[in-house]
């Protein structure tokens, strides 16, 4: 986005529309959607009502901007996490950098995603990419059936979702590492049963 100048009455103002965008993420990560009103989101950006109107549109607007900003991250990661060449390093991967992202120093703890009501559509877009990746190794002969796979997946999803309240309940990254590498190895338990 940059920088955006609003010519209003009086001077022209201009902001980093950036770092408007970021801290209003931070914002609804931290409180939830209807956790923050306008008015504290105009309290942590410096900016008034009027302005972040101007420059984002209303409070929908706003948070679908800032869920598209905190997503980014997350998709590259999650793609990265998916492609790895066993669906046991696939599972431990995406666990593993799950448990850091939940627990990132300087961010708040837990999930934006997992603990937006708002977001089941994008919490439901994610488990059928995992889901997707576990129908691979089926494929592949990794796990014996469909079956298999959507058990897995649904564990999978449970883990994320609990890793994600317990960060947000003050949880540390090595407890969080901790059930991360329980969680696969009982994914790989399955994948060698298999072979």
């Amino acid at each position: 986005m940059g920088v955006i100048v609003l010519v209003m009455a009086g001077r022209p103002r201009s902001f980093d529309s950036d770092a408007v965008l970021r801290t209003v993420m931070l914002e609804f990560w931290k409180n939830g959607y209807d956790g923050v009103s306008i008015a504290e989101l105009c309290a942590a950006t410096g900016l008034t009502a009027p302005s972040l109107y101007a420059a984002f549109g209303d409070k929908d607007a706003l948070f679908a901007k800032a869920v598209a900003l905190y997503s980014e991250h997350l998709d590259e990661s999650l793609d990265a996490d998916l492609s790895a060449a066993s669906v046991h390093d696939a599972m431990a991967k995406l666990l593993t950098t799950s448990a850091e992202h939940f627990t990132t120093p300087g961010a708040p703890p837990g999930c934006l995603i997992m603990g937006e009501p708002r977001l089941a559509e994008r919490r439901r877009l994610t488990r059928e990419r995992i889901a997707a990746r576990l129908q691979q190794a089926v494929a592949d002969g990794e796990l014996s059936s469909v079956s298999e796979a959507a058990e897995i997946s649904a564990f999978i999803d449970t883990v994320l979702a609990g890793m994600a309240s317990l960060a947000r309940d003050g949880a540390g990254r090595e407890e969080l590492l901790g059930a991360a590498r329980r969680s696969s190895g009982a994914v790989s338990a399955d994948a060698k049963r298999q072979k």
